[in-house]
């Protein structure tokens, strides 16, 4: 049975209005009008912010753009475990616990099992790697993202000769995930990778963001980051990697699969079917910028698809 589709393109928040919020709240004096908003922005505004991460190295790739703020880029996130609006995921993230979190591991590999986020990140020095991230919706942010490589991880595992897809699956908990009470998706959310796109050097398993512990509402405590693809492949909260033999069924592409492709790299040549994706809104910026072609990566990645025609394969 196919997924109800996401929200529609009016009832996505525009980044300009959130952005001028406290331009606009200042201006008022938080006057009565404003002063409705102000629960909303408070838990994202005020909250202390995680533990600062030590040990961190310079990584091998990123950019040197002007970094989205810290307060912009946890406070507006698409993360609907917790609500659909853009604001919820910071106001209602703050449940989810994090410790203990226990990852599992299946399928065509050697060694199979389940292994804590400690023992997972041990052997591996952290690394900063300053990315883009960007969205369908037609907006993009420049996080430093701190993590490992995923290559190195899943290569501990010793897949198997059979293994051509990575599975990822987030955490399945209503109670800690308001938003799974909805059906906005068929929850747990799936995202997989082909296995030469898990392994190559870009793609990290992210811990923290900021030199800081990953705040719940950007995907705590691990989280995927795909840098040439669009975010919503790089999925939240992980609790399960599967080695697949065949194309694995993802939320998105299930659920609305003429909008949301298996692939999703970023290309300015395919539109959604709701609007360009040929230009993109920094976050923190009013201007619109031209896309680029794998997100700006395609010196690093564009060889993996050789021969594949990416209007089909999107």
């Amino acid at each position: 049975m196919r997924r109800p589709r996401d929200p529609l393109s009016s009832e996505i928040t525009d980044p300009g209005v959130y952005l001028r919020r406290r331009e606009l709240l200042r201006a008022a004096g938080l006057a009565a009008g404003a002063a409705a908003l102000a629960p909303a922005l408070a838990c994202a505004d005020d909250a202390e912010p995680p533990a600062k991460l030590s040990g961190i190295v310079p990584g091998p790739y990123g950019t040197d753009e002007e970094r989205t703020s810290w307060d912009d880029a946890t406070s507006y996130n698409n993360f609907y475990e917790f609500g659909t609006d853009k604001d919820d995921p910071a106001r209602h993230a703050q449940r989810l616990r994090t410790r203990p979190w226990n990852v599992e591991i299946a399928g065509e590999v050697a060694k199979p099992g389940e292994i804590g986020i400690e023992d997972l990140l041990k052997p591996h020095p952290l690394e900063e790697r300053v990315y883009r991230l960007r969205c369908v919706e037609a907006w993009s942010m420049v996080i430093p993202w701190i993590g490992i490589p995923l290559g190195s991880v899943l290569a501990r595992f010793e897949p198997t000769s059979q293994a051509k897809f990575v599975a990822f699956q987030t955490l399945h908990d209503p109670e800690q995930m308001p938003g799974q009470r909805r059906a906005v998706l068929d929850w747990p959310y799936v995202e997989g990778l082909r296995l030469d796109e898990a392994m190559h050097p870009l793609t990290i398993l992210a811990v923290g963001m900021y030199g800081r512990v990953m705040p719940n509402q950007n995907g705590a405590p691990l989280r995927l980051v795909v840098p040439w693809k669009y975010g919503f492949k790089s999925i939240k909260s992980i609790v399960r990697i599967e080695f697949v033999r065949t194309q694995p069924e993802t939320s998105w592409n299930e659920s609305a699969p003429g909008e949301y492709g298996f692939y999703s790299n970023v290309n300015p040549a395919v539109d959604h079917p709701r609007w360009s994706q040929k230009r993109e809104r920094r976050i923190g910026e009013l201007r619109r910028r031209e896309t680029l072609p794998f997100n700006g990566y395609a010196e690093q990645v564009a060889s993996l698809y050789r021969g594949m025609d990416l209007r089909a394969n999107f």
